[in-house]
């Protein structure tokens, strides 16, 4: 199969690294391909800690993959999350040379570009700048100013900012496991476009994405995304409780969240009890699942009630901001029992659990639609769309790469020029960041 084929997505996680390759079939779904998973060595709250196992982990999980479909992984999309993302809101405007002119994408990206110069803290980086609405001479509210008239172009922006070190730190470990960066995004991101529908983000939606090492939230209202924010709490958290509550080894405490932990204490009886075999000969021990899941409600509730701070300081009770689709629940942790039914009770809103399967093509594994994977789902969608984006690109003798048009394709102007692709500022980014990395060889 041809290399300009297929997209890859790359998920690493605290818990698990996933290598997810697909392409896009031709009624506009994904088309998993294959799929690879390791265990994550190297990766505490969603940041490396352990360059050297991260690229072990990250060889295995392509490996993996690429003997599940065959095929050879060039260029991947990568999440990045951790407890360095913040994300702040910003507005900033042009004023343009000649008014008699309609405003056309050059205006945007010189807008865009002006976000970019934001003086940030030290050693922090601007990792996205989302528009969020515009404005033209005063008129307020415009989705999408291209088009019209007007002299000053201004616009509200949701902007994400990271740690240079922890970003340059994950694509060292890329490159160093011998793998082309094509992409870096924001896992909250990824993760609604895998499980979110249009629909819900028009209506005004909580995306809360519960892995390993974090808790991911991303808030939409009218299609636009409002608010982000990464909490350092994930399904870790909850078995080290259950490691020090039952002094048992961590192995075994994953494997009892999992098998028989329950968010909410109640449901279980006081006799139910389950045995766990002892350490080298030692008397096997005896835990009452009613303990367990109060050791994991405690956990839960907490984790939750962050969540519900960081949805409160959106401003949910206003009544212009009210988020009417509730939550959506993803990723790992989303898994727990119960964890749907003690939402809705802290939090009062309407919550579901939601599943990357929408996107999928119909006869995609089980596995795949599992919460387990939303994230590195969205990584392959964001891959699958920025390689449309891109067009398809032939490597030369030089290493530079020359870009083709389709045939057909409304980038082709009426005289037949062909007109270059446009270059969005996160392609400049991510090509700035490749620099670096060859620089620091």
């Amino acid at each position: 199969m041809e290399h300009s084929n297929y997209s890859v997505g790359l998920d690493i996680g605290t818990t698990k690294i996933v290598a997810i390759i697909g392409k896009e079939n031709e009624y506009g779904k994904i088309e998993v391909l294959g799929i690879g998973r390791s265990k994550s060595l190297g990766v505490h709250r969603g940041v490396v800690n352990n360059i050297t196992q991260t690229i072990q982990s990250i060889q295995q999980a392509v490996e993996q993959a690429e003997a599940n479909s065959g095929l050879k992984i060039g260029s991947v999309v990568v999440g990045i999350a951790g407890q360095h993302i913040r994300s702040l809101q910003h507005s900033d405007y042009i004023t343009r040379a000649n008014s008699e002119e309609v405003i056309n994408e050059d205006d945007l990206e010189k807008l865009c570009n002006q976000v970019y110069k934001l003086v940030m803290l030290p050693g922090e980086e601007i990792i996205h700048v989302l528009p969020q609405e515009y404005k033209v001479d005063g008129q307020a509210e415009i989705k999408q100013p291209i088009g019209m008239y007007g002299g000053r172009l201004e616009a509200n922006f949701h902007v994400v900012v990271g740690q240079v070190s922890s970003i340059k730190n994950v694509g060292r470990c890329i490159k160093s496991a011998g793998l082309d960066l094509g992409n870096i995004t924001l896992e909250p991101l990824a993760s609604s476009d895998a499980v979110l529908s249009q629909e819900e983000k028009e209506a005004g939606v909580a995306l809360i994405d519960i892995g390993g090492g974090t808790t991911d939230l991303a808030i939409f209202k009218d299609g636009i995304i409002r608010h982000t924010a990464v909490i350092p709490f994930g399904g870790n958290v909850i078995t080290e409780d259950i490691k020090e509550g039952c002094s048992i080894i961590e192995k075994q405490a994953e494997l009892l969240k999992i098998k028989f932990g329950s968010a909410w204490p109640g449901e279980n009886k006081d006799n139910e009890i389950v045995s766990i075999p002892g350490l080298r000969g030692r008397e096997p021990k005896e835990i009452t699942l009613k303990n367990l899941s109060k050791i994991i409600h405690a956990r839960v509730v907490e984790i939750v009630e962050q969540v519900y701070v960081e949805i409160k300081n959106y401003g949910h009770e206003e009544q212009k901001k009210k988020l009417i689709a509730g939550i959506v629940l993803t990723g790992g942790g989303s898994q727990l029992k119960h964890l749907k039914q003690l939402v809705e009770y802290i939090t009062g809103m309407d919550t579901r659990i939601g599943y990357p399967n929408e996107h999928l093509a119909g006869d995609s594994d089980e596995e795949i639609a599992s919460p387990l994977y939303a994230t590195a789902v969205g990584l392959l969608m964001n891959a699958v769309k920025s390689k449309a984006r891109k067009k398809s690109t032939v490597p030369q003798g030089s290493g530079e790469e020359k870009e083709m048009v389709l045939e057909g394709h409304p980038e082709q102007s009426s005289q037949g020029t062909i007109k270059r692709p446009r270059k969005t500022v996160f392609d400049k980014w991510s090509e700035k960041l490749k620099d670096f990395l060859d620089n620091a060889e």
